[in-house]
């Protein structure tokens, strides 16, 4: 529960500043506090005046009903308010072309340099940069587009101002609702956005800039080595499987079943097809792959909470494939060593429910910066044992749309899903020539390494904005 502070009591004119608003969000998150502030600064200007475009440069959209293909001729890539965190854009949802092309619906298209933020639900007020890789995409009636005009402020500069601790209280501080949250336009069209000099906010904006630029070298690197992998392999067309326009399995006989499973899920003809496929090839199963390594669910442990200082921060499935975690910090006492993962473990999310957009098997790659964060026990662990096959190898395979597929039909339980343990085991790994193998590898650790220095790059920027304001401010 926030509170408001002794040394910064809220004061009766305040209420008059915030329209006479009574909740305490404004209040207590630091709104007020920082728009204090940010009086004592030479020069700021409200965010609308800033801004260009559809409906002045803050805008979200319409309601609309929503038709989804998963033909990409006839389809758009389509960025709800979770998937605008996401990392790797593969998998999105895809919109109906002609819809998303239509008058009402065309302004929804996203421009790079655009700042995103959520203006909706639980989590409304988060913000994300549109990367370069992203201006194919349509985005949801959920998310606040802010597009700045390029003749009075730099996107990078005014993104970072946004996603720092100041524009951060600021976008909280506009929340209105209960059980709802929500933000609209005109709640932060008069946010107060300091300009600090041409050559200061230069310097920030082409830091952002560097930043999205390699993230979406991330996301190509990794889309190429996926596509490497099965090329080498001699199976191109599992590049893309167009899983929903195979014919259903409706009805399917299986002529012996032992003690293993009884379920129909794990006998499903499509499945069986792919893993037909994967093993036609020279190839390995996953339990021999990581005999001497790991295949197993993470331990189970009591979570302590703490501080950044004396804590490491604790990831869970939904937050690993954001591009930067928000996990809650627990104690390192009494935290068992098995929540941290080796280096080119992989992760997948194992315990979920079967729905199209749900991160259930989908996996992440821990290297670089993330080895430093704990894990929960709902990822299964795939630690390769075998020194010629590498983790970041196994990676390009299990990212792919052929192995979350077989992965989801070796589903085991009720409600929540789990990955089957003996099943996962006999999955078979295609394997590329050893030259191959090497150089799939090293694509995926050059996109890894571009996204850890991408996020040094924001916090770089975000530094560079925080130390101007407050010194310009004190």
């Amino acid at each position: 529960m926030k509170v408001a502070e002794l040394s910064n009591p809220v004061k009766s004119d305040w209420f008059e500043d915030q329209g006479l608003r009574l909740d305490a969000s404004p209040y207590v998150a630091g709104s007020m506090k920082t728009k204090k502030l940010l009086e004592q600064l030479p020069r700021t200007q409200p965010l609308a005046s800033l801004t260009a475009g559809h409906n002045g440069g803050i805008f979200n959209g319409p309601m609309f009903r929503r038709i989804y293909l998963t033909d990409p001729e006839h389809s758009v890539p389509f960025l709800g308010t979770k998937d605008m965190m996401a990392a790797d854009l593969t998998g999105l949802p895809r919109l109906r072309k002609s819809d998303a092309e239509s008058p009402a619906l065309a302004y929804l298209q996203l421009k790079p340099g655009m700042t995103l933020i959520s203006c909706s639900g639980f989590n409304a007020g988060r913000r994300a940069y549109v990367r370069p890789d992203m201006s194919d995409c349509w985005s949801s009636q959920d998310t606040l587009k802010v597009e700045p005009d390029p003749e009075k402020i730099k996107s990078g500069y005014l993104y970072a101002f946004l996603l720092s601790k100041f524009g951060e209280s600021l976008v909280r501080g506009s929340v209105y609702g209960s059980a709802v949250k929500h933000i609209e336009p005109h709640h932060i069209a008069g946010l107060p956005v300091p300009r600090l000099g041409t050559k200061l906010e230069g310097q920030i904006h082409d830091l952002v800039e560097e930043c999205a630029r390699l993230r979406a070298e991330f996301q190509s690197s990794s889309v190429s080595a996926t596509k490497d992998l099965f090329t080498s392999v001699g199976r191109p067309e599992l590049i893309d499987v167009r899983w929903h326009q195979q014919e259903r399995d409706l009805g399917f006989e299986v002529p012996s079943v032992g003690a293993t499973s009884l379920r129909a899920l794990n006998f499903a003809p499509k499945a069986r097809q792919l893993l037909e496929e994967l093993g036609s090839v020279p190839s390995v199963k996953l339990g021999e792959v990581c005999s001497g390594g790991q295949l197993s669910r993470g331990t189970r442990f009591n979570r302590v909470e703490s501080n950044p200082q004396h804590g490491v921060q604790l990831i869970n499935q939904r937050q690993s494939f954001w591009l930067r975690p928000e996990g809650r910090w627990i104690g390192t006492a009494n935290t068992p060593s098995e929540v941290f993962a080796q280096d080119e473990t992989i992760l997948i999310a194992a315990r979920g429910t079967l729905g199209e957009n749900e991160v259930y098997c989908r996996p992440i790659l821990v290297t670089g910066s993330w080895l430093k964060y704990a894990y929960s026990e709902d990822f299964l662990r795939v630690g390769s044992g075998d020194p010629e096959v590498s983790g970041a190898y196994l990676f390009a395979f299990f990212r792919s749309e052929a192995a979350f597929r077989v992965l989801r039909s070796l589903s085991t339980g009720g409600k929540q899903q789990d990955i089957h343990e003996t099943l996962r085991a006999e999955i078979p790994v295609p394997l590329a020539s050893l030259a191959d193998r090497k150089r799939i590898a090293a694509t995926v650790r050059h996109a890894y390494k571009c996204r850890d220095e991408a996020d040094a790059l924001e916090d770089q920027a975000l530094a560079l904005l925080t130390t101007a304001i407050e010194e310009a401010a004190g």
